[in-house]
């Protein structure tokens, strides 16, 4: 007979909300003996269909000892999940675990029987592929291996939410009911079609929000002024295509229009008719629940809360923010907010101004995220001034605290969105960086993504932003950007600059740039400011102070049709002549329009009135072909500027010719992976690590994965040199033996058990690595000259136990490198590598790549370090063997990727030979693994 096993206390970690097919939201929570009448309820609304392809008979209610049965777990061998929405079941999925006779069972049996059953009327929207991610994840928690599940043969639907999970399945048909088995390990299908379902869902949820049939303005002024007036006015003057609201409590009962804008009142959300897609908040915090309840009892699908008063306010409004955003998902709804500048989208089937900008920007391909509003309508003002026909905007958003709509939702959104062409994004936090590198490098991987990050260097997240800080440099951020392919600049400026650049141009097909103009010396400007990006400028062509608009456009001809130029800046300034500035742009476009390939131009002009708005001007022949011409030229008053712009641009075209072939993780057949997690087992649990144990999670009496144990334990534990060595071993990185010499004679019988020559040095941690303390001596040849230098160190540095002295073999000559990996909470495990000593240390000259590196990333990495010439035969030294560094590059990257323990791999120094390596010093650091949300089932951030 079947003995429950110990209940588990509640598993609150088992909380999610998420996103479903539609974009709407819901709740997935642990079911409970308090869900009674709730379970009924649910129950009670599903049809008798769904409950015969439940039951496999009919079915019409559920008894007392069912509903028992299915409210009562132990969260460990019976465990059922709902998904709510309102507070109420849409759905429910269970497990039971059993053995191989099918009968209910306990650990270690590792299969369950796994059922669902979802509304009627929510089926269709993912709600079921949503809850098997998380029924799965549970189950992997308690060591279930595999789901075993019988279905109807006519229940397609249900058939079709296992299949195309993307798990190894196994699929029989017996008596009429098909019985699917499928693994629960993720596999790479299975987690691309979590991705991508994660992309459609949180793209359809931006979606609604940018494209509401009706809007209503809750917290309208009844007199002109304040921000919900302002924010209808910006809504009418916009052009918004649908249906507009004004809604205040205090409005006069039975007022039906506010004047003079005409448009309906009402005091509340429910007292409109029509359905409401979409409310803008204006009203103080303290009321803004109210309305969130208002809105959402009444369907409305998105907030934007220009409310302020939450988590910028301090530690009271951010408990105010997060129950925000609680209430807002238990509807179903997303928010944008609080705190938040607005939401604009451009689009003429729509023309929504839901924001405080009082002018519509113009209509163009720029999607803008901005998570201060300062910046955001600096940026709209920035672009309309310089250039409104050159680079208008598809879609705008500020996002203030961004408590639940983030960047990474509208990077979801702009990744598929035909009307944007250019992503530019104003970020101070990022919630989520593993998942903003991942989906900007997709995204990157078809359209620009530029990003300006503030707050770079103060430590602490800007106020209002509740998000999880990470620890890791700035400098390392900037390397992890270039990996993914965004395109990082430093200032707002640049952002615009680089913006409008490949708004209205082709990238470049390589870094060779022409010049030319009729100034010698701002033509010299420029050719100095392409060095210095790392281009390579061809000498400028001067066409002196007399060119009038047809030289130039000969000129500009001729470059573009030269198959060794990629890009061209032309430089200007005023002319000798009655030539206007309408017609040297004119000219300049002509000879853009009528070139034999595309490439990118831009214009730098001192003093040349008239000139940029010109050459932004939308090109005036409707019969045009579509390209550069027709969308301007940018253009720049300095030569800086747009040489920035154009390297930018430059750097990310050659980024995404390479992404086209991304490389890939090799495979090592001298890798024993069984045997290092073995070793990592018993070194954490000889190290009092054992409460982190699989078997206390299975068994429910653990913590669960990602929960600190009741009991205090140590971050992380230092390997002694010899389990390093031998869990490097099973990665095929052997590590130069060091054998340990407190005393003249012990070290003179480790030379002789190593052979001469051999090296002297300390170990201790305040020497080591400090050659400039001339604390390492090299190539003793015997014993004489051995016992000589460990007497000179021991009276300059210290007595033998304070240095921890070691006697090493030598190793062939060759460039001292580091490398590194270690694990930051929030972005994962980065692999970093440098030259040993003053490059890395005093000039910080180290490159970074996250974990698992392909061979193209290790290639990168080793050349991407400023003093990388070293490794490569500089001033006539003979090259080093790069190939053996990339491959112990790769080595590590897989072993801190298949590791999670392993938080931490120091090796220093890798002397590089011109044939070969050798490690010469390496630490290891293990602790309990860290928590890989990103490889979870797909949630909204909970902060």
């Amino acid at each position: 007979m079947h003995t429950p096993s110990e209940h588990a206390a509640y598993p609150t970690h088992w909380e999610a909300d998420v996103v479903l097919r539609d974009g709407g939201t819901a709740q997935i929570r642990p079911i409970t003996a308090a869900d009674a009448q709730r379970l009924v309820s649910f129950y009670e609304q599903v049809s008798d269909e769904s409950k015969y392809y439940r039951f496999f008979a009919p079915y019409p209610r559920l008894s007392d000892r069912d509903v028992h049965r299915f409210t009562h777990h132990d969260y460990v061998d019976r465990v059922g999940l709902a998904a709510t929405v309102g507070d109420e079941f849409i759905a429910t999925v269970r497990y039971d675990r059993i053995d191989a006779r099918g009968m209910a069972a306990t650990a270690p049996a590792d299969e369950a029987e796994v059922a669902f059953l979802v509304q009627d009327a929510h089926q269709g929207r993912g709600v079921a592929s949503a809850l098997l991610e998380h029924i799965a994840a549970v189950a992997r928690e308690r060591s279930i291996r595999r789901f075993a599940a019988e279905v109807l043969p006519a229940n397609t639907k249900m058939i079709k939410v296992f299949t195309d999970a993307g798990y190894t399945q196994k699929r029989s048909f017996e008596d009429g009911v098909v019985r699917l088995e499928f693994d629960l390990e993720p596999t790479d299908q299975s987690l691309a079609v979590q991705r991508a379902r994660e992309q459609r869902a949180e793209a359809r949820s931006v979606q609604r929000l940018l494209a509401p049939g009706a809007v209503a303005v809750v917290g309208t002024g009844r007199e002109p002024g304040g921000v919900g007036r302002a924010a209808l006015r910006n809504l009418l003057e916009g052009g918004f295509t649908g249906r507009a609201y004004a809604v205040n409590r205090a409005f006069p009962a039975g007022s039906s229009r506010l004047r003079p804008e005409g448009v309906p009142a009402y005091r509340s959300v429910g007292d409109i008719e029509e359905t409401v897609d979409l409310a803008v908040v204006a009203v103080p915090a303290e009321q803004v629940p109210g309305v969130v309840a208002d809105c959402g009892e009444h369907g409305v699908q998105g907030l934007v809360v220009l409310s302020a008063g939450y988590a910028e306010s301090g530690p009271e409004g951010r408990d105010r923010q997060r129950e925000l955003v609680r209430q807002a998902r238990s509807y179903g709804m997303r928010v944008i907010g609080p705190n938040a500048f607005g939401l604009i989208n451009t689009a003429s089937g729509v023309r929504l101004n839901a924001s405080l900008s009082p002018e519509m920007p113009a209509a163009g391909q720029v999607g803008l995220f901005s998570q201060s509003g300062a910046i955001g309508i600096a940026l709209l003002s920035g672009l309309h001034r310089r250039a409104a026909s050159l680079a208008g905007v598809s879609t705008f958003v500020s996002a203030g605290n961004r408590a639940d709509v983030s960047g990474n939702d509208f990077l979801q959104y702009w990744h598929d969105d035909p009307d944007t062409a250019v992503v530019v994004m104003y970020l101070e936090s990022i919630g989520d960086p593993r998942k903003f590198t991942r989906l900007a490098k997709r995204t990157a991987a078809v359209k620009p993504v530029v990003v300006v990050k503030g707050a770079r260097h103060g430590g602490t997240a800007p106020s209002g932003h509740a998000v999880p800080m990470t620890r890791i440099p700035d400098a390392t951020v900037s390397d992890l950007f270039r990996q993914a392919g965004v395109i990082r600049v430093d200032t707002v400026t640049e952002l615009a600059d680089t913006g409008l650049l490949l708004a209205a141009q082709p990238l470049p097909g390589g870094p060779r740039v022409a010049i030319l103009g009729n100034s010698d010396s701002l033509a010299l400007l420029t050719y100095d400011a392409c060095l210095t990006e790392r281009l390579r400028p061809l000498p400028p062509r001067d066409l002196t102070t007399g060119a009038g608009p047809a030289d130039f456009r000969a000129a500009l001809a001729d470059a573009l049709a030269d198959d060794l130029c990629d890009a061209v800046v032309v430089t200007a300034i005023p002319w000798v002549g009655d030539a206007s500035a309408a017609q040297l742009a004119a000219a300049l476009r002509e000879a853009l329009a009528a070139a034999p390939t595309a490439k990118p131009v831009a214009v730098v002009h001192l003093e040349i009135p008239g000139l940029a708005e010109a050459l932004a001007a939308p090109q005036e022949d409707p019969e045009a072909a579509p390209g550069p011409a027709a969308g301007g030229i940018p253009s720049y008053p300095a030569a800086e500027r747009a040489v920035r712009a154009l390297a930018q641009a430059a750097r990310y075209a050659q980024w995404r010719k390479g992404a086209a072939a991304p490389g890939r993780v090799p495979e090592f057949e001298d890798i024993d992976e069984a045997g290092a997690a073995a070793d990592i087992d018993v070194l954490l649990a000889a190290h009092g690590e054992a409460a982190y144990g699989r078997a206390a999670r299975a068994s429910g009496d653990g913590p669960p994965l990602g929960e600190a144990p009741a009991a205090p334990a140590p971050r992380s534990v230092q390997l002694s040199a010899a389990d390093t060595q031998r869990l490097l071993a099973r990665y095929g990185i052997p590590v130069l033996p060091a054998l340990p010499a407190p005393g003249p004679d012990e070290a003179v019988r480790a030379a002789g058990r190593l052979g001469y020559p051999v090296a002297l040095k300390p170990t201790a941690p305040h020497l080591r690595h400090r050659a400039d303390l001339g604390g390492v001596r090299l190539d003793l040849g015997g014993e004489s000259e051995l016992r000589r230098a460990y007497a000179e160190l021991t009276e300059l540095l210290g007595k033998p136990e304070e240095l921890r002295l070691v006697v090493q073999s030598m190793a062939p000559r060759g460039v001292d490198t580091v490398v590194r990996a270690t694990i930051d909470p929030a972005v994962g495990a980065v692999l970093s590598f440098g030259l040993a000593g003053a490059p890395s240390l005093l000039l910080g000259d180290t490159a970074h790549r996250l974990v698992p590196a392909t061979d193209r990333d290790a290639a990168e990495l080793i050349r991407s370090i400023r003093t990388a010439p070293l490794l490569f035969g500089w001033r006539g030294t003979t090259p080093v063997d790069t190939k053996a560094l990339e491959e112990l590059l790769l080595r590590v990257s897989r072993l801190v990727d298949d590791h999670p323990e392993v938080v931490a791999a120091d090796l220093e120094p890798v002397v590089v030979a011109p044939h070969g390596l050798q490690v010469l010093g390496a630490t290891l650091r293990l602790a309990p693994p860290p928590v890989r949300t990103d490889l979870g089932p797909r949630r909204l951030p909970a902060y």
